[in-house]
């Protein structure tokens, strides 16, 4: 899975097609499976795809002075390769498979 992921995300233009999709899906299920609206499906993965973003962005991340690698001018604890177009795949994917439970979950707490 994770040379999947590293295959997609080797072009700006393979990402955003694989996110675009991934997160098509993901709404389509939650609108047609659990009688959301299409805003309000595209509302909750918007919020629920930004808030896992900050918590994927972190991971395998070294700085420039972990990797003995610092450029002058900048800051040492900067990233020295962030691999954000993997870190949006990784994000669509998780925050899909939240969509679909939370979306799930509505029905049960009576919203």
């Amino acid at each position: 899975m994770i040379n999947l992921v590293k295959a997609l995300a080797g072009s700006l233009w393979s990402t955003l097609a694989v996110v675009t999709v991934i997160s098509a899906i993901a709404v389509a299920i939650a609108v047609t499976g659990f009688d959301l609206r299409v805003s309000g499906g595209l509302a909750l993965y918007f919020v629920i795809w930004w808030i896992l973003l900050f918590a994927v962005l972190p991971f395998g991340v070294r700085s420039q002075a972990e990797a003995g690698e610092v450029i002058q001018g900048s800051e040492p604890g900067a990233p020295v390769m962030p691999g954000l177009r993997e870190k949006a795949i990784w994000t669509t994917l998780v925050a899909s498979v939240v969509l679909v439970i939370v979306s799930a979950t509505f029905p049960l707490a009576g919203l």
